[in-house]
């Protein structure tokens, strides 16, 4: 699937429903902008709840390294 948009003059861009609907963006989803040596990756993830980490982190563990690890897409 190949489709395009256009930057607008305050350098947005909308995501096009084709990749929308196929990806199932929504909004509060996040779009990740990842550099790489043939050009840029864009990738589409989905926004955490509190519902989706309840239990990923140990009683008595960094609260602050864990969620730092949660927003990079895993824990360390």
């Amino acid at each position: 699937m190949i489709v395009e948009t256009k930057v607008s003059s305050g350098h947005q861009t909308v995501i096009p429903s084709k990749v929308r609907k196929e990806y199932k963006i929504e909004p509060g989803d996040i779009i990740e902008w990842i550099d790489s040596k043939n050009g840029v990756l864009i990738r589409a993830r989905k926004k955490r709840t509190l519902r989706d980490i309840v239990g990923l982190v140990k009683a008595g563990g960094d609260a602050v390294e864990s969620k730092k690890g949660i927003q990079k897409g895993g824990l360390k």
